[in-house]
């Protein structure tokens, strides 16, 4: 999945079962990642305090903190992509992980090649792409460079998560123009009829309100980031 030429991503797979944690870092190694483990979310902890990582799958459901509680606290302090592992496969559960701060979910059991496509789309994702529209941005008293992909407010770069940046350098490719919910989906890694359709477009939901609240001076009346009914979102900046 990586390039000879690129260096390897490194994984960190957070997860209490021993045997899901060896089948997947023999599965992702063979891959072409890097790839190490936590037994739970304290070991996670450890780690991440002294490496850095390109992608944390995490599953859910541990004894001790579990990984909805793990995913807020890491959100409140670095943007590294996180993938959730869930047994829970209801919508509600899945929005709840999204809502916490999480760039993707996947219930378990699921099949190693579709982690694999799941991984891959949130790696392809984060590094800067080429920009369409203006190099900068304003949005109220925020400044948003998109070459950079980085949003401002004076001099205090405000943290976002990756699906968060690629949502908004999306929409900042085309200002004022209104992008569909399916072309959102498309663009940030899945497929218009992947996961029924309505639960994708609920997920893009979730990331629009969660990219709201720090943008907007109220999020509940939104005016940089504004709704279009019936098509999807647009941007409207000063």
């Amino acid at each position: 999945m990586t390039q000879p030429d690129q260096p390897l991503a490194h994984i960190l797979i957070v997860d209490d079962d021993e045997r899901i944690r060896t089948l997947l870092r023999r599965f992702l190694m063979r891959s072409g990642f890097l790839v190490t483990t936590a037994r739970d979310a304290a070991h996670a902890r450890r780690l991440l305090s002294g490496l850095d990582f390109d992608l944390i799958v995490l599953d859910v459901m541990m004894p001790g903190e579990d990984g909805f509680s793990l995913t807020r606290d890491l959100r409140q302090r670095m943007a590294t992509p996180i993938l959730l592992l869930t047994a829970k496969g209801e919508t509600q559960d899945r929005i709840s992980g999204l809502e916490s701060g999480a760039d993707d979910y996947l219930a378990k059991p699921f099949e190693p090649r579709e982690l694999l496509l799941r991984i891959a789309a949130i790696l392809r994702r984060m590094p800067a792409a080429e920009t369409r529209g203006p190099k900068f941005l304003s949005i109220g008293p925020l400044r948003y460079d998109a070459d950079k992909g980085e949003l401002w407010q004076g001099e205090v770069p405000l943290r976002l998560t990756g699906t968060e940046q690629a949502l908004l350098r999306r929409l900042a490719d085309t200002p004022r123009q209104p992008v569909s919910r399916s072309t959102l989906i498309e663009d940030l890694g899945r497929s218009p009829g992947e996961d029924a359709g309505e639960n994708s477009e609920r997920a893009i939901d979730v990331q629009i309100t969660r990219l709201r609240r720090k943008i907007e001076p109220d999020p509940r009346e939104p005016r940089y980031l504004q709704t279009v009914r019936g098509t999807g979102y647009m941007l409207v900046p000063d």
